[in-house]
């Protein structure tokens, strides 16, 4: 994967020095270690430069990230993939359910990264998998890939700051109220390596906001909004106010044995993503609509 990124200094960034100008827009150590190892990684004016140098008014940086080995332990696997967006820095997937993001014991092939490094090495492009919000493997909709490590850097920054804003379609058991915020912690359940639980002691900040769009046949549609990002939050939260989502085996396990079962995994989709692009900070905002496992469910989806 090769990228490459040009800065035209101006009289703001005169006299700095090309590593801390770099730093100052989302360099890492890493990243910048890279470029110094790189022929050519860093250019000033067309010529090779170190970054204790000196930026003057007029200059022109420019800079190229190139990775040339990929993840060698990702099997490809062609595939389907639905993507929504792509451009040189970053890649926005529509993620059926039934689909794992990383590849794990007993499951090496049926997942969004084999498809991926398969339809990077069709175009003979070594390329590093990097998936940025996380969705469970039966929860269908949105995530962002980046392409590069500067990408992948600025993307996972931003996630960490609240800055990639997420929504979400559920469908929950009984009425859930008009609208309203779960601010519950979350951790590991004692009893098991999988589910986790509120645990007011241990548990990590999680916060899940809610408003219902429609309830018919004991079935409340939802819009969801997270403020954090904890594995199982959506899930975890409604069971916990009393509402599971319809098809979850692990929060809801009797829901699948029922005879008006109607999904057969958790009914939640991540439906929006908006976020700033990390290198062009141009505004950016994707839809997907749920796919026809939950619309089928609720005429208000």
């Amino acid at each position: 994967m090769q990228r490459i990124l040009e800065y035209s200094v101006d009289s703001s960034r005169s006299g700095i020095r090309i590593g801390n100008f770099l730093r100052s827009i989302g360099y890492s150590r890493h990243i910048l270690t890279h470029l110094k190892e790189t022929d050519r990684g860093i250019l000033l004016n067309g010529n090779p430069a170190y970054t204790n140098q000196v930026l003057q008014e007029g200059d022109l940086l420019r800079i190229l990230i190139l990775e040339e080995s990929g993840s060698g332990q990702i099997t490809p696997v062609e595939m389907d993939l639905d993507i929504v967006y792509e451009d040189e820095d970053l890649m926005v997937i529509n993620k059926p359910a039934d689909m794992p993001i990383h590849p794990s014991m007993g499951n090496h092939e049926n997942t969004l990264a084999n498809g991926i490094t398969a339809y990077f090495s069709r175009q003979n492009i070594p390329f590093t998998y990097r998936c940025i919000n996380r969705l469970d493997r039966d929860t269908s909709g949105l995530l962002i890939i980046a392409k590069h490590m500067l990408s992948a850097a600025l993307l996972s920054s931003m996630s960490s700051e609240r800055r990639i804003h997420r929504e979400y379609l559920a469908l929950a058991e009984g009425m859930v109220p008009d609208s309203g915020t779960v601010d519950a912690p979350i951790g590991r359940a004692p009893d098991s390596a999988i589910r986790r639980c509120v645990d007011y002691e241990n548990g990590e900040t999680a916060v899940t906001h809610f408003r219902r769009i429609g309830y018919e046949d004991h079935i409340s549609a939802l819009q969801i909004h997270l403020e954090t990002g904890r594995t199982h939050q959506i899930r975890v939260h409604m069971s916990h106010i009393g509402h599971p989502l319809l098809g979850d085996f692990l929060y809801n396990p009797g829901y699948l044995g029922r005879s008006d079962c109607k999904i057969r995994r958790q009914a939640l989709h991540s439906c929006r993503l908006s976020f700033e692009h990390p290198i062009t900070h141009k505004a950016l905002s994707f839809l997907a609509p749920p796919p026809s496992d939950i619309s089928s469910c609720t005429s208000y989806l």
